[in-house]
């Protein structure tokens, strides 16, 4: 398969999944997931937002903290890029497995 991405499903509390983020990772969804959260000013101020994805075709749902903040943008910056960008992280709780779908 030479394009390895996976789909993963955001779910809110409910179990409702309103949007879906791909990667090759869990990781890397999350990152994406991350990254549409309410920015704080720097790393340090950021809240935590717990992020459940659950990877589509499976009844895993894998379960990050997510945070985002405000960062410059990098000196040689592309001229379409903006002065504030978005940077976001993500630490990995665990993974749970859903009785069914």
């Amino acid at each position: 398969m030479a394009d390895d991405k996976r789909n993963f499903a955001l779910r809110d509390g409910t179990g409702d999944e309103s949007s879906v983020f791909s990667g090759r990772t869990p990781r890397q969804a999350a990152l994406k997931a991350a990254r549409r959260l309410d920015p704080a000013g720097s790393e340090s101020a950021a809240n935590k937002t717990e992020l459940r994805l659950r990877e589509k075709g499976t009844k895993k749902v894998h379960i990050y903290d997510g945070w985002a903040w405000e960062e410059n943008a990098p000196d040689d910056k592309p001229d379409w890029m903006p002065n504030e960008i978005t940077e976001a992280n993500v630490s990995k709780k665990g993974i749970e497995h859903l009785e069914e779908i």
